[in-house]
């Protein structure tokens, strides 16, 4: 793999901790990552984050077409440089999380795959964009925090569990593929990594009446998980109706559970009340 230092001095770079820039530097890794991928011939990626471009070219060799996705300018004018012999390479500097996604990916016959070292910062407001743009996906393969990793296939009664483990496993089929030591980047992050493979489910794995509506009841509860589920109810932001505590008892909810014990079915029975 080529010396991720020397090409940084070359180029007259340094990483950038405004954008959470960690560069692989562990050619292992990335093998590993993309056969987790599957990418094949005719497949389209998306990668986001491709940095000095060693995910990026080693994707282009199997990949029918590879769309890089660059917020740092310098580093997507090296990454162009780079892919010129590379006619199925597409370099857009851009922030992944204003970009249009329909607007460039609509286009696309089939659905997209995602490859990615994603940037420690945005990497959960990015998943919930993932996930509300699915229908442009088809699955995703993602280097991530662990702590977040965890978070997202995290169970009901746990501290990890939360609205993004609820929000990927409503969508999705989340698993933990393996972690990753800081010393496999440039610079090292303080904390380890993960690799998690993400596939969507045919249907959400329960039925939710109004999709917005479910995630506002999700999030106003998580605003207060030390609370009782009926006081965090009370503290959020939510229009609750009459005598909801009773209507909670009808579907063998207990108000005086904690936020973190609800399964995904009983979030969704929960809402379901709430919009009455």
């Amino acid at each position: 793999m080529v010396s991720i230092r020397g090409e940084l001095k070359e180029y007259g770079l340094i990483p950038r901790k405004r954008w959470g820039q960690h560069f692989l530097v562990d050619r292992n890794v990335l093998n590993k990552v993309i056969r987790i991928a599957q990418v094949g011939e005719d497949d389209l990626v998306l990668e986001v984050g491709p940095g000095l471009g060693e995910m990026t070219l080693a994707l282009a060799k199997k990949a029918k077409r590879v769309i890089a996705v660059e917020i740092d300018s310098k580093l997507a004018e090296v990454l162009r440089r780079k892919t010129v012999s590379d006619p199925n390479v597409e370099v857009i500097q851009e922030d992944i999380l204003k970009i249009d996604l329909d607007r460039y990916l609509r286009r696309e016959e089939r659905p997209i795959k995602v490859v990615a070292n994603l940037p420690y910062q945005i990497s959960t407001p990015l998943l919930f964009r993932f996930i509300d743009s699915r229908h442009l996906f088809s699955t995703l393969t993602l280097m991530l925090q662990k702590e977040v990793a965890q978070r997202m296939v995290a169970v009901p009664g746990g501290k990890d569990y939360g609205p993004l483990s609820i929000s990927v496993q409503l969508f999705s089929r989340p698993s933990i593929h393996f972690f990753i030591k800081p010393a496999a980047f440039f610079p090292p992050p303080k904390v380890e990594s993960a690799v998690v493979h993400m596939v969507w489910r045919k249907e959400p794995i329960v039925q939710i009446q109004d999709e917005d509506w479910f995630k506002k009841v999700v999030r106003g509860v998580f605003g207060y998980r030390r609370k009782t589920l009926i006081n965090a109810l009370r503290h959020s932001d939510l229009s609750l109706p009459n005598h909801v505590e009773a209507a909670m008892g009808k579907i063998g909810i207990d108000p005086k559970r904690r936020p973190e014990t609800l399964s995904i079915d009983e979030f969704a029975s929960l809402a379901d009340i709430l919009r009455r």
